[in-house]
């Protein structure tokens, strides 16, 4: 791509093999990033929670392209979460043990409590990819993603900043003061404005946890409340998981609050989960939320796939709202407590052009499809098997 192109957004998707949930408008995030990576002529930076290839896979010729770009020149750096350093180290020791390429582990549990789930990588510091997908080859091949890909330096500049907190956090610098400019993520930011078919696209980068974001990434938990408040007309929103509460139980109310007094002035609100909700911890709240006048509460069972049983897949893993078709949030994190206020995640709002309405048909195609079905509040729900031993928690992936 040159150098000097024109500032762009773009909704790319991931769909289950053996499904009809392929959008042939909406390009494929595996073609999507060989592309952007390809392109690279100085820096590469990759942010992950995990990488786990498989022989034969569509992530192979994704991490040979973060390879070549190595071999090229590009100054590569690859940060993952230390949680599953054991678990998947195969793909981030071979990246590890190729000239050019800087590989750090991030210790989320030990700096902010949690896990460093976000999803993104930069390329030059002119554009950024951020959505649900990690660098996982379940996620291009049996899993339901949605991603941007953004071409403006302003919007990379304002990841970039997260990027380096974190890759020195993970090379050993002091964990910041939370009273520190660069831990608040509350200062007032300006929107990055993009002319798009016509169209003046105003956009937003946001991110979490609300104690450790640079200061020119504000917090995007009282952002997606506020979108919710504004809405007039429905709040569409799909996710993996939802829970009004954090792992250790606490309450956390702000986006369950801001969906019940959306649907008590005449909103629809409308939310689509995945059937790995159908835990007790999870699926109890959301009969809660179904049984709200004006609130929908669907879920989403994926078919298994015809050549076995894949763990940890077979299932939507989208992340984003949309509020009356014009203003849009797409993100990494699920709607938790743990996933605002410990975890490193980051997302982008999208306020007018062609995405929120997109993003908005998306929803209703899926939300109307074959492979959904209404939460019964009074209904007993059984986990579906996650796992190949046993059902892990949902933030696995």
């Amino acid at each position: 791509m040159a150098q000097d192109a024109a500032p762009s957004i773009e909704l790319v998707e991931s769909w289950p093999a053996e499904t009809t949930l392929d959008q042939p408008d909406i390009p494929d995030a595996s073609e999507v990033w060989k592309a952007m990576i390809r392109g690279a002529t100085r820096a590469l930076d990759i942010a992950q929670f995990y990488i786990s290839d498989a022989p034969g896979s569509r992530l192979g010729p994704v991490l040979r392209e973060v390879e070549a770009a190595a071999a090229r020149g590009v100054a590569v750096r690859v940060l993952v979460d230390e949680t599953f350093r054991a678990r998947y180290p195969e793909s981030v020791e071979r990246l590890a043990r190729q000239p050019g390429i800087a590989v750090r582990h991030f210790d989320g549990r030990q700096t902010m409590g949690g896990v460093l789930h976000a999803k993104y990588f930069l390329v030059d510091g002119r554009e950024v990819y951020l959505g649900s997908q990690n660098f996982d080859w379940r996620a291009l091949e049996h899993i339901h993603e949605v991603g941007l890909r953004v071409r403006s330096p302003a919007v990379a500049s304002t990841f970039a900043s997260a990027f380096a907190l974190d890759w020195a956090l993970a090379g050993g610098a002091p964990v910041p003061s939370r009273g520190a400019p660069q831990a608040r993520g509350s200062a007032p930011v300006m929107p990055v404005d993009v002319l798009q078919d016509g169209e003046t696209v105003r956009l937003w980068p946001v991110g979490s946890p609300e104690g450790f974001l640079p200061d020119d990434l504000p917090w995007d938990l009282p952002r997606l409340r506020g979108l919710i408040d504004g809405a007039k007309q429905d709040v569409q929103v799909q996710l993996l998981t939802y829970r009004p509460a954090s792992r250790d139980g606490a309450p956390f109310l702000e986006l369950d609050r801001a969906l019940r007094q959306a649907a008590a002035r005449g909103v629809t609100v409308r939310l689509l989960v995945a059937d790995w909700s159908k835990r007790k911890d999870t699926i109890e709240g959301l009969q809660r939320l179904a049984e709200v006048p004006g609130i929908e509460v669907k879920m989403t069972t994926i078919p298994r796939w015809s050549g076995g049983f894949v763990p940890f897949a077979r299932v939507t893993h989208a992340k984003y709202l949309v509020v009356d078709g014009r203003v849009a949030w797409v993100g990494t994190s699920n709607w938790e407590g743990d996933y605002f206020t410990k975890s490193r995640n980051v997302g982008l709002i999208v306020e007018g052009g062609a995405i929120p309405r997109r993003l908005d048909r998306l929803f209703l195609d899926l939300w109307r499809g074959r492979y959904v079905e209404a939460v019964d509040p009074r209904a007993t729900y059984t986990p579906p098997r996650i796992d190949s031993d046993a059902p892990p928690t949902p933030a696995s992936p």
